[in-house]
């Protein structure tokens, strides 16, 4: 976006599209309840079943499998628990399986007691231990339920994308269920959930270009769904209660269709990104940028320069009318040690910057990043000859 800021923080939430913002005003003009059976009531309920057949297409699903929530953290939480139902019967899972680079909606584990969270090791690079995945599931008890897994398509801090075909091969051949938190996937990759992608998707408006509030729990089969978090009366077919958020929900659904068609933008996108490392590399020669051994997304870079926190970074570069983050932006406000880096054996003294970035990211943008970070390139110099 050219001006006088560069907004850099597209993992954190992505500017409202114009079509969402167009479709949430003209849904604020229907009045009626999408309960209702009158005319008025059908007018709405067209409106939400519209924006499903909008977001299942964008993961290739059923729109009948898509049920929408408040956001990600309740569709994980939803979707955490070890009650499920199949039919009239009742499906018990007895662990929860988690990648320790995971988003904390996953790793604090939902509705498992802690005690049943099982955290699963990566490398270097923030990849998920397959290894260590396929001996844990091994050796899980069916007796008491089956294993449930949990894990990020993509991660929120590095951008590195998770192998989850292999991850899905393991889940399936050890009998268990596998939960894909694709927030920062979905418009990003492509993904096919009729595939076998996984078993259960979490998707957010607001990373796509909606609006923030919303979110959804997409299944690949309503064969076995989880016992709902909130009961109600009866909406989302009795897997989430209460009435619907209509405006956010048909601006999740434009964003939805915008976000596929956008697919088409990441290359230049991840050319963006790469003119952005080699800035960071030419600027700051010693500067680390993580994941780079395994495959990102086309829209993220995650590093730290040495002797500068970064945090001090951080408001230097939103002084200097850039916004980007250090680390997720998730934990109200807070900037810490960067628990994904921790994971990836980095130490938890390490801290880091996120640039995110998308197709509206211009050369002015690039330019105000560069000029910032050469700021801080420079004091962190005169510091080092001071000393």
């Amino acid at each position: 976006m050219a001006g006088t800021r560069a907004y850099l923080d597209y993992n954190a939430s992505a500017p409202l599209l114009a079509a969402a913002r167009e479709a949430m005003v003209a849904a604020l003009d229907v009045a009626a309840n999408p309960s209702s059976v009158h005319a008025e009531g059908r007018a709405a309920r067209r409106l939400i079943e519209n924006a499903r057949r909008d977001v299942a297409a964008l993961v290739n699903a059923k729109a009948e499998h898509v049920v929408f929530t408040s956001g990600a953290t309740e569709a994980a939480s939803t979707l955490l628990t070890s009650n499920w139902q199949m039919g009239r019967g009742s499906v018990r899972m007895s662990r929860l399986y988690v990648s320790a680079a995971d988003h904390p909606c996953l790793l604090n584990g939902g509705r498992f007691p802690a005690a049943q969270v099982a955290r699963i090791g990566v490398d270097g690079n923030g990849i998920a231990d397959l290894d260590a995945l396929a001996v844990a599931l091994a050796h899980h008890d069916k007796a008491e339920g089956l294993p449930l897994v949990a894990i990020h398509a993509a991660n929120n801090e590095t951008g590195v994308i998770q192998p989850i075909d292999r991850i899905a091969g393991i889940v399936k051949a050890a009998g268990g269920v596998l939960v894909v938190d694709a927030v920062q996937a979905a418009g990003r990759i492509s993904i096919d959930l009729s595939a076998g992608y996984a078993d259960y998707l979490i998707l957010s408006s607001h990373k796509i270009g909606g609006p923030k509030g919303v979110g959804a729990v997409v299944a690949a089969s309503d064969l076995m769904m989880p016992k709902p978090l909130i009961n109600g009366g009866g909406q989302e077919k009795g897997h989430r209660g209460g009435t619907e958020n209509l405006a956010a929900i048909a601006g999740f659904g434009a964003a939805a269709r915008e976000a596929l068609t956008g697919l088409t933008a990441m290359d230049a996108v991840r050319h963006s990104r790469d003119e952005i490392e080699a800035m960071v590399k030419m600027l700051v020669p010693d500067a680390e940028i993580f994941g780079t051994g395994a495959p990102r997304l086309a829209n993220t870079t995650f590093f730290a320069i040495a002797g500068v926190k970064a945090e001090t970074a951080q408001i230097a570069f939103d002084l200097a009318g850039v916004a980007l983050s250090a680390g997720s932006a998730c934990s109200s406000g807070k900037v810490g040690p960067s628990h994904v880096l921790k994971a990836m054996g980095y130490g938890d003294s390490l801290g880091a910057l996120r640039v995110s970035i998308g197709s509206a990211t211009g050369a002015e943008d690039i330019e105000l990043f560069r000029t910032a970070l050469a700021a801080i390139a420079a004091r962190r110099a005169n510091r080092e000859k001071a000393a």
